[in-house]
């Protein structure tokens, strides 16, 4: 099985970027990640890490795909991911929703064992490991990994988990997918800067689509499909995955447009995503079954 070290890491999605590693359509891969602090925060007597080069929100890859060409879109099913067995938190003075409330770094470490993690002394939480950062490389200039897209990046979609399947866009040839960010457990709205920051292995299996029509980034998890947009404000992001999933549910189900802002309003769930990100992010949800009723079936 090919394997993507946390070597190669870097903090940019971008054209010029050399791959790391190349595949074909429908194989396997495994990418090894770093935590958003470039594992640089290992103890909590150092909030602030002890890399004076980190990189933010590193991600492990790209990786080029043969048949990955500009128009077609690739489909990622995540096969599994592991966490590491520890995990971090820290919070912020300057980003983040509650930045008011501190006056500098403070960090705490949680051991991550058997798929939970103690909170404290009354409290054990179920982990649900997710990916903060996927995407692949943009046509124009690159994106820094800290930044969501249309291209994916840093959308920290909680729903991007064990099982799910997230469709991407092929901008460049060979579509130069990374990841990293992963988080072993997240609320939405990611609202006090982090989730509970891990590093690990993401499986993958890639295989491109061709001639296909989706609203990229989408994502299909636990029985809904999702479009997810980022914009400068979350009114704008809103409005841009609930056109994105009426325009599809029109093309997937036959709808006209009055029936499909219909059955959007009886049953898509509206999410906030992440809102600490140069960019914010929401999702449309709607369940898929609904749309398999009409003989839809995704790619």
């Amino acid at each position: 099985m090919l394997v993507i070290g946390r070597d190669n890491v870097r903090d940019i999605l971008d054209k010029d970027v050399e791959p790391a590693a190349v595949c074909s359509s429908g194989d396997t891969v495994v990418f090894e990640t770093r935590d958003c602090y470039d594992d640089g925060v290992v103890c909590e007597e150092r909030p602030l890490g002890d890399k004076e080069d980190a990189l933010e929100n590193p991600a492990t890859g790209p990786l080029y795909v043969r048949e990955a060409l500009p128009g077609d879109v690739l489909k990622v099913e995540i096969l599994d991911i592991i966490p590491r067995s520890w995990g971090v938190m820290r919070s912020s003075p300057v980003a983040g929703v509650f930045r008011e409330d501190f006056t500098g770094r403070t960090a705490r470490i949680f051991s991550l064992e058997n798929g939970k993690t103690v909170f404290d002394e009354k409290l054990t939480l179920e982990l649900d490991t997710m990916i903060g950062v996927i995407g692949t490389a943009p046509a124009g200039t690159g994106i820094t990994t800290d930044t969501p897209g249309s291209h994916g990046g840093n959308m920290d979609c909680k729903k991007i988990v064990r099982g799910s399947v997230l469709y991407l866009p092929v901008s460049v040839p060979g579509a130069l997918l990374s990841m990293g960010d992963l988080h072993g457990l997240m609320g939405d709205g990611e609202v006090m800067i982090c989730g509970l920051e891990t590093g690990g292995e993401v499986t993958v299996r890639v295989t491109v689509v061709k001639a296909c029509c989706l609203p990229t980034p989408f994502l299909y998890c636990r029985g809904d499909v999702m479009t997810i947009q980022s914009a400068e404000t979350l009114d704008e992001a809103g409005d841009m995955a609930a056109k994105a999933m009426k325009d599809f549910i029109k093309r997937a189900a036959g709808k006209d447009d009055f029936e499909a802002a219909m059955l959007m309003s009886l049953l898509s769930n509206m999410a906030v995503c992440q809102v600490v990100d140069p960019l914010k992010t929401v999702r449309a949800e709607f369940p898929l079954k609904v749309l398999e009723t009409y003989g839809y079936h995704l790619p």
